[in-house]
């Protein structure tokens, strides 16, 4: 039996060719880089802005040597050369993507000075929701951190936060609720609560530094001014011979959100590091890294 031959028709091709050309071209057409919102080609128009920032500084070179010596002063005092200097450059941390994230710590451990810790984090937020900004994303990253360190809610209340009021008269703040923190508010309560004066230095004729602002002015709240928002915690743990405290600022600067953790534990006094003069220390490094992201 012959087989039948059939004809083949070019036009058939033609029309076979060009709907394969349609299938193909659009998977590498789509360009895009990694940080690219789905969604954002075909409605570019609707489309959330990207954050301000597309990299992150290098974390470890970003403290100037002065702002170490006042922070973590047993650095100065390591007699050899090589082990000053590897201190001052201090320790990168390990991340998975250093376009997102990067940071960098540093110790000193001097026996007379007691031991101190600094540690920078560095967090460039996307969003890959297109209806979603970066900035708008990172705002979120920032309440979040706001949350767990028992601050008002960053949303409701801006400037900064005089933790001796509550944010309505029915709910209190959350740091007094929890009291699981110990700060020098701690001791302000109690005086108020046995009659002691709560006079301020000026009147009072106080010298010491932890005096030169009231211990409510001392207690976790938002700051202002420090990059587009901002917030201080201050921890104190630890048995009572030798209790440390840790200062953390966090705040966010587009779309990105900046850590700056101070931490200070004495040799065996049994008094916890100031309160005011480590949190001065920390808002000052945190004034200076808002300043160099905006170079």
């Amino acid at each position: 039996m012959q087989r039948k031959s059939y004809a083949f028709v070019p036009g058939v091709a033609v029309l076979l060719t060009a709907l394969l050309a349609g299938c193909s071209g659009s998977a590498d057409d789509s360009g895009g880089s990694d940080d690219s919102k789905p969604g954002s080609a075909s409605t570019s128009a609707s489309a959330a802005k990207p954050g301000k920032y597309r990299t992150l500084p290098e974390p470890c070179g970003q403290p100037e040597q002065g702002m170490l010596d006042t922070m973590l002063p047993g650095i100065a005092k390591i007699t050899d050369e090589d082990l000053r200097d590897r201190a001052y450059e201090g320790v990168a941390t390990t991340t998975f993507d250093t376009g997102r994230r990067v940071g960098c710590r540093w110790k000193d451990d001097t026996a007379a000075g007691g031991a101190h810790r600094l540690t920078l984090d560095f967090e460039r937020v996307v969003s890959y929701d297109a209806g979603v900004s970066d900035d708008a994303w990172a705002e979120k990253v920032f309440a979040s951190k706001a949350e767990k360190a028992d601050l008002p809610d960053p949303g409701t209340v801006t400037g900064t936060v005089d933790p001796g009021v509550t944010e309505s008269s029915s709910s209190p703040s959350p740091s007094a609720s929890k009291g699981t923190k110990s700060t020098n508010s701690d001791k302000s309560a109690k005086s108020t609560e046995s009659g002691t004066s709560t006079e301020s230095p000026e009147s009072s004729g106080s010298s010491s530094a932890s005096d030169s602002a009231s211990p409510a002015d001392l207690r976790p709240r938002l700051l202002e001014g420090l990059g587009d928002q901002g917030f201080l915690n201050d921890e104190q743990a630890g048995s009572t011979a030798s209790p440390t405290r840790t200062v953390t600022v966090v705040f966010r600067t587009s779309n990105v959100v900046v850590t700056v953790a101070y931490e200070a534990q004495p040799t065996a006094s049994g008094e916890a590091p100031d309160s005011k003069e480590m949190q001065d220390r920390t808002q000052e490094l945190a004034q200076k890294l808002v300043g160099k992201f905006g170079e």
